[in-house]
């Protein structure tokens, strides 16, 4: 059976990158996790104490940022690289976060990394989670995930994620920082957050980890054999 391209769209914290590892694994697929190359780039301008709305500057940064990821056998997942330094970790913190959808929204970046996404899907056999992998980088895939979930448990998930790794952070921060991405991620000019027309929508709200998975795979199964 042919191998096919996945996409899996929707808002922030809803087991985006979750459900995108598990079928990847499964399907013996490559995933790529495109929010990442974004918290990447983020990380990189901050370090940088670039000008983001300087449009030389952006310009000039990206030409010398290099993304790659790498297979961690004991992890069993795909680790961001930014520049040869494993920042997979680094890029998950609220500092990134709260940065990630302004740098995001610029025109110039977006760019920049839709076409690094592109050339990574052209052997098909692809799971890639994002904003607009469905709607701008892969417009043909054969299956169109869209995620989404009610706002109070996706703040509860995302804070529980955080708060492992900060017990300072608060769940009002954790609010104010979904919203603001909510907004900015729907309303920017540029490739803005909305459900491809023939995207599945998968609402999560009272779905297990497991329940979502199967739910998913028996898409993909059915998409597989009605494309052969």
């Amino acid at each position: 059976m042919k191998k096919i391209i996945v996409t899996i769209d929707g808002w922030s914290s809803c087991g985006k990158s979750t459900l995108a590892r598990q079928l990847a694994r499964e399907l013996n697929y490559v995933y790529v996790d495109s929010g990442a190359m974004y918290r990447a780039i983020t990380l990189y301008f901050l370090r940088n104490h670039i000008d983001w709305t300087d449009e030389r500057e952006v310009h000039k940064a990206l030409g010398e940022i290099h993304l790659d990821f790498h297979f961690n056998e004991k992890t069993q997942s795909s680790e961001m690289y930014l520049n040869d330094e494993n920042v997979e970790y680094v890029i998950r913190d609220l500092v990134i976060a709260e940065k990630v959808s302004d740098v995001a929204a610029i025109r110039e970046v977006r760019e920049f990394a839709v076409a690094q996404q592109q050339k990574l899907g052209k052997k098909k056999g692809i799971v890639m989670d994002g904003r607009d992998i469905g709607t701008v980088v892969f417009p043909d895939a054969e299956m169109k995930i869209f995620m989404t979930a009610d706002n109070a448990v996706r703040v509860e998930r995302r804070f529980k994620e955080l708060y492992e790794k900060n017990p300072n952070v608060t769940i009002e921060e954790v609010k104010n920082n979904l919203e603001m991405r909510d907004y900015i991620d729907s309303h920017r000019e540029v490739s803005p957050l909305r459900k491809a027309d023939d995207a599945v929508v998968l609402d999560n709200t009272k779905l297990t980890e497991d329940e979502q998975f199967k739910l998913a795979l028996g898409w993909i199964h059915d998409r597989k054999k009605a494309g052969k």
